[in-house]
């Protein structure tokens, strides 16, 4: 027998707010645990949440103990923060869960967390942003979603208006056959979307492939980029690439067909990903998973990792050389257990990038989540300069962080 719903359950459903979570399909099913017992559905159609029995198939899964839902029902915006401290788990589809928890939450005004989808020139994109002041727009890696900035869209809306979205073909947004997925294929991408939102200038940010994008919005139209955070960005291999003839051959169509059944594909990715269930790290392979086991989010995954490892690194128009016309300023932040973007990365950029400010954390790929304070004080700090302050600071000291101390590479 399905227990009463909790006094929590049904206040949270009393205050959802369709304005501040936009479905992706006409119905949801958002699955509320108690870890003390008790489990319930929630039904998003439209405008509307009601609470149904327990189907067994919801979209999203929420977890919490019932200490920690009834101060989420009791405080008005709890909800979001209780989650990225780690005191509520969203498994499954983050989009939906955390979007349900942002809906319900109680918070009001123009600043509040907001999921929705924004229609540019050439595609359909899914974004998340809170905040109030200078536009940042922040763009994930390989394989990730917008969700891998959540902690980042959180912590730095108190000074800015954080933008998070689901690169096409990945996440919630429109996964085109037949897309390029390459860097320009995704700054383009980008670009629309400032135009969509009618941002002229803005601070990006970037993790891993998100970094590479970029930097290649930066070089693309330097004038709509302010400054520049990128952490363990993904950059044009300087080694020798044998494999590049036979990648050139390969079609990432190739995607369209799961070879492997959906059951093997879990299992490897959780075993090769270090604490897969538990976390962040359950989320960002949930997150991984929902598009990877489509067709075309496979085909979106291929095309893009086919693209990283042909990047052209040298010659009139390869990376590095590029790279040296970077015009924006830019802070790069490296991990220093980083295995796929080594550190030693760093020594390249500096040749190409002098005025370039490093900051080396103890952390590996993604160090907005491994090792958020640092990296969020680092980037605050880089953004919120006045620029009076920064030029006499350019005047008179090297370009590193003051605050921050300089690592060997």
């Amino acid at each position: 027998m399905t227990a009463a719903p909790a006094t929590w359950l049904a206040t949270l459903v009393d205050r959802y707010d369709d304005d501040v979570f936009q479905p992706t399909s006409r119905r949801l099913r958002v699955a509320l645990t108690a870890l003390e017992g008790g489990a319930w559905e929630v039904v998003l159609a439209g405008s509307a949440a009601r609470i149904v029995p327990p189907s067994g198939h919801p979209d999203a899964v929420i977890a919490a103990d019932t200490a920690t839902w009834e101060t989420i029902a009791d405080e008005a915006g709890g909800a979001v923060s209780a989650y990225l401290r780690g005191r509520v788990s969203v498994r499954r589809n983050l989009h939906v869960g955390v979007g349900f928890l942002a809906a319900t939450s109680g918070t009001t005004g123009p600043a509040r967390m907001r999921f929705r989808n924004v229609g540019t020139r050439s595609a359909r994109l899914s974004i998340v942003e809170a905040g109030d002041g200078p536009p940042v727009l922040a763009i994930h890696g390989l394989g990730a979603t917008k969700g891998s900035f959540l902690q980042t869209v959180s912590a730095l809306s108190q000074r800015f208006r954080v933008i998070g979205f689901d690169l096409p073909g990945f996440g919630d947004s429109d996964k085109p056959i037949g897309g390029s997925y390459d860097a320009r294929f995704f700054a383009r991408a980008s670009i629309d979307l400032l135009d969509a939102l009618e941002l002229d200038r803005v601070y990006l940010i970037g993790n891993s492939l998100g970094g590479r994008v970029a930097l290649e919005v930066a070089l693309l139209q330097p004038d709509r980029v302010e400054r520049l955070a990128l952490l363990a960005p993904s950059l044009a291999w300087r080694r020798a690439r044998p494999w590049a003839p036979l990648v050139r051959l390969t079609r990432p169509e190739l995607g369209l067909v799961q070879l492997a059944p959906r059951a093997v594909v879990d299992g490897m990715v959780r075993r090769l990903i270090p604490g897969a269930n538990e976390g962040w790290a359950a989320a960002g392979v949930d997150e991984f998973l929902r598009a990877y086991l489509t067709p075309s989010g496979r085909a979106a995954f291929y095309a893009a990792a086919r693209h990283i490892y042909l990047d052209e690194p040298h010659g009139q128009h390869g990376f590095w050389p590029r790279l040296t016309t970077l015009e924006p300023d830019a802070l790069f932040i490296w991990g220093r257990r980083d295995r796929l973007v080594p550190i030693g990365f760093k020594r390249h950029v500096a040749d190409a990038v002098p005025q370039a400010r490093h900051l080396v954390l103890e952390c590996g790929h993604v160090p907005q989540i491994e090792r958020p304070k640092e990296t969020h004080e680092a980037i605050t700090e880089f953004f919120w300069r006045e620029p009076a302050v920064r030029l006499a600071r350019a005047a008179a000291n090297p370009p590193e962080l003051t605050r921050f101390p300089r690592a060997a590479a």
